[in-house]
């Protein structure tokens, strides 16, 4: 993968540039992904928020609660409705970019399948890396 990458939405409205690398790629399987991106789950990047630029447009926004507790603000075109981003307050700082959303997402490697307790019966979990229930535990 080379930095700096790019996306934005379906019909070109909001785009973005990130110079940051990756911390994390994951697929997720929370009903929280799947109401946002309309299948079984999404495929997401999560990279330092200071390193992503918004270059056109400007997303919009609405905040919903995870099984933390903790807030969950969701970035989205307000013209065509493609999912953009989510910036978990669980992981302050640290913005979680939709892989669907990327102009090449070829480099995309997930490392792990989360949330898959809450996948549908018919969803096809990846062979191969690990699988947690919910959120895998933290590095100590």
């Amino acid at each position: 993968m080379t930095t700096p990458f790019s996306g934005g939405c379906y019909c070109g409205a909001v785009r973005y540039e990130c110079s940051s690398e990756p911390v994390h790629s994951v697929h997720c399987f929370c009903g929280h992904c799947q109401k946002f991106s309309g299948t079984q789950m999404s495929t997401n990047i999560a990279v330092p928020k200071s390193g992503v630029k918004i270059t056109k447009g400007q997303p919009a926004e609405f905040t919903t609660t995870g099984d933390s507790g903790k807030k969950i603000k969701r970035s989205f075109c307000a013209k065509c409705g493609s999912p953009l981003f989510s910036e978990p307050e669980l992981l302050e700082g640290t913005l979680i970019i939709k892989v669907g959303s990327l102009d090449d997402s070829s480099w995309v490697q997930p490392a792990a399948s989360i949330y898959v307790e809450s996948a549908a019966s018919w969803s096809i979990i990846p062979e191969g890396i690990p699988q947690f229930g919910k959120l895998p535990p933290s590095p100590a």
